[in-house]
C-alpha cells in the first residue's frame, strides 16, 4: 500500500497551478468573538465546480499515462466527485462515465451531465457502486478514479490545506469535513510539511460516524448506508489509504447532527454571505456545537463545497 506524502501534495500543487482556483481565506468577527479564537475559513465552495473535489480529480487524471487518459475515466460519486471528474476529463480532452445514486441531488446530476459526462444511475441501498464502476472500467477499458482512496486524489485534496497553511501560518488547529477521508488525509499530509504541530480534526455526520467508530476499534468498521443532510459524506467505510493516514496524524473525529448543519449553513448565509452545502458546513457545525475547545487558538476551517439545490437550501434555512 503506497501512502502519499507531503512531497506528493507539493507535486499536485504544481499540476493544479493556473488550473484550480486559489480560493480565498475569510474571517467572521462575530464568530471570533463568540468562540474566543481566531478562525480562518478556506472557501472551497468557491473552487471550480463548487468544491475541493476538483483538486483531487484533476491531479489523479493528470497523473495517468497519456494512453490511459485518452481511453477515458470512470468514477462513482453522489455529486461533487462526479462533477470534479467530469470537468477534469473535459479539460484534459477525455471522456468520463459517472456512477451516481438514484437519490443524488438533482442539481449535482444535472451539473455532471452538463460537463459532458455519461451518468449511470444505481440504487445506493441495494447495489454496490464500486462493483458497477469496476465492471464498466473492465468492459470499456476505462481508468477508475476513486472518490477518496487513491494517492493522486488524496494529494490533490491536500493542496487546499497547503494553500491555507501558506496564507495563514501558525495555525494551532485545522478542522475539515470527513466522509471517505480524502480531504482530511490530504490536509494531514500538507500539515506534516508546513505545520507539524497543528492539531487536525475531522467532522462526520452523526448518522454516518464510520471513521470515529473505526478509530475507536483500531481497525476499519463498515456501517449500513446512513441517511443525513450531508450527502457528500455518507460513506459506509473509510478508505484503506485514508484510514492509515488519519490514524497516524489526526487528533480526533467529531460529529454534527442535521440541526447542527442547518445552524452552520445559516451562519454562513447571514454572517458571511456564503452559500455552503450541508457537507461543507460540517467543520463549522462542530465548532458551533461546542465539541472542541478552541479558545485562544488560531483555527483553520475548510468549507468543502457549495453545491446545493437552491429550492432545498431555501427550505432548510427558511
Amino acid at each position: 500500500m503506497h501512502l502519499p506524502t507531503h512531497d506528493d501534495v507539493r507535486a499536485a500543487a504544481g499540476r493544479l497551478d493556473g488550473v484550480a482556483h486559489r480560493t480565498p481565506v475569510l474571517q467572521a468577527r462575530t464568530l471570533n468573538e463568540r468562540l474566543g479564537a481566531d478562525v480562518f475559513f478556506k472557501c472551497e465552495n468557491l473552487q471550480r465546480m463548487g468544491a475541493f473535489k476538483f483538486r483531487g480529480a484533476y491531479n489523479a487524471i493528470m497523473r495517468l499515462p497519456e494512453a490511459e487518459r485518452r481511453r477515458g475515466v470512470v468514477a462513482f460519486s453522489s455529486g461533487n466527485h462526479a462533477q470534479a471528474v467530469a470537468l477534469s476529463a473535459r479539460l484534459l480532452g477525455t471522456r468520463a462515465t459517472i456512477v451516481m445514486p438514484h437519490d443524488a441531488p438533482a442539481a449535482k446530476v444535472a451539473a455532471t451531465r452538463g460537463y459532458g459526462a455519461e451518468v449511470v444511475v444505481y440504487n445506493r441501498l441495494t447495489e454496490d457502486r464500486q462493483a458497477i464502476a469496476t465492471a464498466l472500467a473492465e468492459t470499456r477499458g476505462l481508468s477508475l478514479v476513486p472518490p477518496f482512496d487513491d494517492a493522486g486524489v488524496i494529494a490533490g485534496q491536500g493542496t487546499a490545506a497547503l494553500e491555507l497553511l501558506q496564507d495563514c501560518p501558525g495555525l494551532d488547529i485545522l478542522v475539515a469535513p470527513l466522509g471517505g477521508g480524502g480531504l482530511l488525509s490530504g490536509c494531514a499530509l500538507a500539515a506534516q510539511g508546513l505545520a507539524p504541530d497543528c492539531r487536525l480534526y475531522g467532522v462526520e455526520p452523526t448518522a454516518g460516524d464510520d471513521v470515529r467508530r473505526s478509530l475507536e476499534a483500531g481497525h476499519i468498521v463498515a456501517i449500513e448506508p446512513p441517511t443525513a443532510l450531508a450527502d457528500g459524506a455518507l460513506t459506509t467505510r473509510v478508505g484503506d489509504l485514508t484510514f492509515a493516514i488519519i490514524r497516524e496524524h489526526v487528533a480526533g473525529v467529531l460529529t454534527a447532527s442535521d440541526d447542527d448543519l442547518v445552524q452552520a449553513m445559516r451562519f454562513y448565509a447571514e454572517r458571511m454571505k456564503l452559500v455552503v452545502e450541508p457537507t461543507g458546513a460540517l467543520s463549522l457545525a462542530a465548532l458551533l456545537n461546542g465539541q472542541l475547545d478552541v479558545r485562544g487558538a488560531r483555527v483553520g476551517v475548510v468549507i468543502s463545497g457549495g453545491n446545493v439545490d437552491l429550492a432545498r437550501y431555501a427550505a432548510l434555512l427558511g
